[in-house]
């Protein structure tokens, strides 16, 4: 059987505590990113149970997906849902969504309700791309800015990188940082020539954990400026899978001189969970329509 480095851990959670036969509003947001896709439902205004799983190779299949993890052992079914909302890479393509919003006004709201009022800029390191993202104190979007359309300090940059080095991508972070000295990181900032400088290190005579650090290190560079573009407002939160990566996240707080606020329960359900809370708001709002 081959080894497939690149796989991150799936996970799923559900609420031991919430009666949801109980509840006054149910809603769910499914966010389908390029790499991965998340389901969170909601039972009134309080996480009942989401999941992360990978995207396959269609939107709807990956929303089906991840919205029957999500209801898995609950007791549960998608008509128990009241509303959902779709985001992320494929939100146009969620059959089940009634509407659908921005990953970027998704991951604010999220963000928001996991690290609180004082949230105000948000850093989303996406399976495709990077965004810098400034907040109100309600989770409100107040202005933003995109990387250019690059794999290169995103989730897909370091799966390429986990695959070719043969290493597991969740040790990537940890082993990038057991290293002697720092080394320079990696110049090309496309994932393409990475790829081949990296290559060309490691017949060198570079180990494998200084590569990392390498990349890594690179990775971080590429998203401070970014962040340097937009400007950073204290409290700083990172959303996303690369928020797990304690290289990457290690590297960018050393160069901005900021520790970035950890989120609970989960910094890659952000999206999912903004777009919850946005169907939760929908929902009320046809009801006083109604």
């Amino acid at each position: 059987m081959t080894t497939e480095f690149y796989r991150w851990t799936e996970n799923t959670w559900k609420s031991p505590d919430i009666d949801w036969h109980k509840a006054q509003t149910i809603t769910c947001g499914i966010d389908v990113g390029s790499v991965s896709s998340q389901a969170v439902i909601m039972v009134d205004d309080k996480i009942f149970s989401f999941c992360n799983t990978r995207t396959g190779s269609n939107s709807p299949d990956s929303a089906n997906k991840a919205l029957g993890i999500s209801l898995k052992d609950t007791g549960m079914k998608q008509e128990d849902i009241q509303y959902i909302v779709g985001t992320g890479y494929g939100r146009v393509n969620i059959p089940m969504a009634g509407k659908a919003i921005t990953e970027i006004a998704c991951h604010a709201r999220g963000a928001n309700y996991m690290g609180g009022p004082t949230i105000k800029t948000i850093l989303d390191m996406g399976g495709q791309d990077l965004k810098g993202i400034h907040c109100d104190e309600r989770g409100k979007v107040t202005q933003f800015l995109m990387n250019d359309k690059c794999a290169a300090g995103t989730g897909r940059g370091m799966e390429v990188m986990a695959e070719l080095l043969q290493v597991p991508i969740v040790d990537v972070g940890k082993m990038s940082l057991d290293v002697k000295e720092e080394p320079e990181p990696v110049s090309s900032t496309c994932v393409i020539f990475a790829k081949s400088e990296a290559i060309g290190l490691l017949r060198s005579g570079w180990t494998k954990n200084m590569v990392l650090a390498a990349y890594c290190s690179a990775m971080a560079h590429r998203v401070v400026g970014l962040l340097e573009r937009i400007g950073i407002e204290k409290e700083f939160v990172i959303t996303g899978g690369i928020a797990k990566n304690i290289g990457v996240v290690s590297r960018i707080e050393k160069e901005l001189k900021i520790k970035a606020m950890p989120l609970s329960p989960d910094p890659q359900i952000a999206g999912g969970l903004g777009a919850a809370l946005f169907a939760r708001d929908l929902l009320l709002k046809s009801r006083k329509a109604a």
